[in-house]
């Protein structure tokens, strides 16, 4: 296990409480809400009951304590190998994230003990110093609530300049690309940041309340014969997704899943990564967008 149980949320409330009693702070409305707000709802009949009765006797019945220091937790050395090996990661670079402490640690694993199936192989350039540049500019821009003017290339690889507000960035794990979510621009709410050439923050001007384009929501329908474990597989591989899941035989199912509409393509990706276990049922226009994919597929003979 990566994190020790000591770390775990019992722990980190009672060190809470111990802290804000050793400040002076143990009023037994505080002591309550430290309880409410980082631990569960029902520990409220565990924690504090076990501490006012001396059960754990780290707390008196007149709530001080005989601790004379505020707890610490120092990270395990198999916490400190994880936090190394993500920090290798070039995406973490993105956001100027240091963490110090770990030059001498030996990362827990490496990309060389990987490999990612089913993922262009045209990800964003994270380790391009003008790709870091224009993302931390964009980063900041959101943080500071401004606009920004980006000059682009657009999909017919002309150069395009446009202003707008940004909302927000997402990234497609599929795709391995960041793109930008904004409104007030007339090209689109959606740019990918590998086909921006430079931006600057700007002026607000017009932008200055801007209203954040609400994500299109659709259900799509699968039909998934389970064999070789595909239907585990698939509930795993769209973890991440509201969805339901049905059984209509012995060995078969229809899965609804939730999704925003931009991301349709590469829905479509990953559900044909399953090959001939999982159909498209509805929506009508994805099932042909998947079956033109097929044919074309089948055209270069790669069936």
């Amino acid at each position: 296990m990566i994190f020790n149980e000591i770390y775990s949320v019992y722990y980190q409330v009672v060190a809470k409480i111990i802290e804000e009693i050793i400040r002076g702070d143990a009023e037994e409305k505080h002591l309550d809400r430290i309880v409410r707000e980082y631990a569960f709802s029902e520990s409220m009949q565990t924690v504090l009951p076990a501490l006012k009765g001396e059960k754990w006797q780290l707390m008196r019945r007149d709530r001080t304590t005989p601790i004379q220091h505020p707890p610490t937790m120092p990270l395990t050395l198999i916490q400190k190998q994880w936090l190394k090996a993500i920090t290798l990661d070039p995406r973490i670079q993105l956001f100027d994230v240091e963490i110090r402490g770990l030059e001498e640690v030996e990362p827990l694993f490496t990309s060389e003990d990987y490999v990612v199936y089913d993922k262009y192989g045209d990800g964003d350039p994270f380790e391009d110093e003008g790709y870091i540049t224009r993302f931390r500019t964009i980063l900041s821009a959101l943080k500071e609530r401004q606009a920004l003017k980006i000059q682009m290339v657009n999909r017919r690889g002309q150069l395009v300049l446009m202003q707008a507000m940004p909302v927000r960035l997402e990234y497609s794990e599929k795709d391995d690309k960041f793109r930008l979510i904004s409104t007030g621009c007339r090209y689109g709410g959606t740019v990918n940041l590998g086909r921006i050439v430079s931006c600057e923050k700007c002026e607000a001007g017009h932008f200055a309340s801007p209203i954040p384009p609400s994500p299109v929501k659709r259900w799509l329908t699968l039909r998934i014969r389970d064999e070789r474990n595909t239907l585990e597989r698939c509930l795993l591989h769209f973890a991440h997704f509201k969805k339901q899941a049905e059984r209509m035989d012995a060995n078969h199912y229809l899965v609804h899943i939730q999704y925003d509409k931009d991301d349709e393509t590469e829905m479509i990706i990953r559900i044909l990564s399953f090959g001939p276990m999982v159909e498209v049922i509805q929506p009508e226009p994805v099932r042909k967008l998947m079956i033109e994919r097929l044919q074309r597929q089948k055209s270069c003979g790669l069936f």
